[in-house]
């Protein structure tokens, strides 16, 4: 992705903690994920924390930001909230898999699919591409495995389908550059290393836990 600002924007991209399974909050395992999320990030010179609305997002923000201390903002922001970023057609997808996708998406309540077109133009326009000013600009987003997977195919501008399939463990870390006048660079992806074995990769799928 390029744009029209002249200092380099890093974006921090980090899935809630784990949940318990009605969202609300976090659980205890969530708790301690976010709070070494934000140990881990004390190193980065951020200057703000933005989260989506739901409890789970606002709780893992709100202990991050009690690591990085009060000179780092931490705000509310709906368009870094749980939607789907794109729905594609079926001739877009591979054939072996459409069925698999498809019936994937449409199990997502209709709100999330209908607002989401609207949501994504806010987040794009916010959160990506460089950024105005003279001094690069280092900021986390505190959001939900949806929209941190399509950030990362954005940023590899791989086919717009290609969010499927990526996946987000609870409170790792990704960092995304984007420098002017050329491409965006994913820096990490996924980067537990501030976890202990036992916070792995929750909130992934079974199968794809190592």
């Amino acid at each position: 992705m390029t744009g029209t600002g002249t200092a380099t924007r890093y974006l921090y991209v980090a899935r809630h903690g784990e949940a318990p399974p009605d969202g609300s909050g976090l659980t205890e395992r969530g708790r301690r994920q976010a709070t070494l999320l934000g140990r881990r990030l004390r190193r980065s010179p951020l200057t703000a924390v933005h989260h989506g609305p739901l409890p789970r997002a606002a709780e893992t923000a709100r202990l991050v930001g009690k690591q990085l201390g009060p000179g780092v903002p931490v705000r509310e922001a709906e368009e870094a909230g749980d939607y789907v970023p794109y729905v594609p057609r079926r001739e877009e997808l591979p054939p072996e898999s459409a069925d698999r996708l498809l019936g994937f998406v449409e199990r997502i309540p209709a709100e999330e699919r209908a607002r989401g077109p609207e949501l994504l133009r806010a987040a794009t326009a916010r959160f990506t591409g460089p950024a105005d000013g003279g001094e690069p600009r280092h900021e986390l987003i505190v959001t939900h495995a949806f929209l941190a997977a399509w950030l990362v195919r954005d940023a590899l501008d791989a086919p717009p389908w290609r969010w499927l399939g990526l996946n987000h463990a609870n409170a790792a870390l990704t960092v995304i550059r984007y420098p002017p006048h050329r491409p965006a660079a994913v820096i990490t992806m996924n980067d537990l290393g501030h976890l202990p074995p036992d916070l792995h990769w929750t909130g992934f799928p079974p199968e794809l836990r190592v």
